[in-house]
């Protein structure tokens, strides 16, 4: 049903400003510069080699910008949507209202380049609340036009997505929805002693969804977290941050097995941030 993690947006007041940030941070140029005009948000867009990352602000009136301006006003700039691919949006539909839930059909989406005036089209499908718990997420098709791909990924630029945290009060719930709705494999649901906390990783076209349990006794909620960069040589990405004058946390062993790790510390527009060298 759900065939790949295709973007995550993230909420920002100065497009512009955003964008220089985020060059930095990622050591490579955006593939896309736009707006939805209907919806009245401007957008900047970074390509990765398995998902793409949407800087997002309201630039005029529409759906988008009311979006946009709620989730500035009540928790500030950062993470504030993840989206879902598919290559076939109307058996996803089919196939939930099967399974008895209830949403609108497919809308169209049209986007345009203002480096080159290109066109990029796409089906959206908004999940009802019991999807998405509090999370804003919605299904994707891209039906026209194709995304640049970034023309090189350096030893110290970022190439990939390594995973998105989300962090829930209802692990189980969780469960029902991305593995048994969506047929996300569920590959990891593990109890760490040492921290009290319980785990789940999804894996999704070469992306993990980390899952960050706290139970508490408030009504079945999912948020955003933050984000763990995967990079060739960590090494040679700390200096290059370290040149643009990005506060980065020294290099040191991560906690899974053969791997570094260094956090952003400014620049993120408020997403927690990780960069992570996987060792041979």
């Amino acid at each position: 049903m759900i065939s790949s993690l295709d973007h995550l947006i993230v909420a920002v007041e100065d497009i512009d400003k955003a964008e220089e940030s985020y060059r930095k941070i990622f050591g490579l140029e955006p593939v896309w510069k736009g707006a939805h005009k209907a919806f009245g948000t401007s957008n900047c867009l970074f390509n990765f080699q398995n998902t793409y990352f949407e800087l997002l602000s309201a630039t005029g009136v529409g759906p988008g910008a009311s979006l946009v301006n709620e989730h500035l006003e009540q928790n500030g700039e950062g993470l504030m949507g993840v989206v879902f691919g598919t290559d076939n949006i109307s058996g996803v539909a089919t196939a939930l209202r099967e399974k008895g839930f209830s949403l609108p059909a497919p809308s169209d989406g049209v986007g345009g380049n203002f480096n080159n005036n290109k066109i990029r089209k796409w089906k959206n499908l908004f999940l009802p609340p019991e999807l998405t718990r509090g999370l804003f997420s919605f299904v994707i098709q891209h039906t026209e036009g194709e995304l640049p791909v970034s023309k090189s990924y350096g030893a110290s630029s970022i190439r990939k997505l390594d995973h998105l945290v989300i962090q829930t009060n209802d692990a189980d719930g969780l469960i029902k929805i991305y593995r048994d709705v969506f047929n996300i494999r569920l590959a990891l649901d593990k109890i760490i002693e040492r921290w009290k906390i319980r785990i789940l990783f999804f894996r999704l076209n070469k992306t993990t969804l980390e899952i960050v349990e706290k139970p508490d006794d408030q009504p079945a909620n999912d948020k955003l977290w933050g984000l763990t960069w995967d990079v060739e040589n960590i090494e040679q990405a700390h200096q290059r941050l370290f040149s643009e004058g990005v506060d980065v946390t020294p290099i040191k062993k991560g906690i899974k097995e053969n791997t570094l790790v260094a956090t952003i510390k400014s620049h993120t527009h408020n997403v927690p941030t990780l960069l992570i060298q996987h060792l041979e």
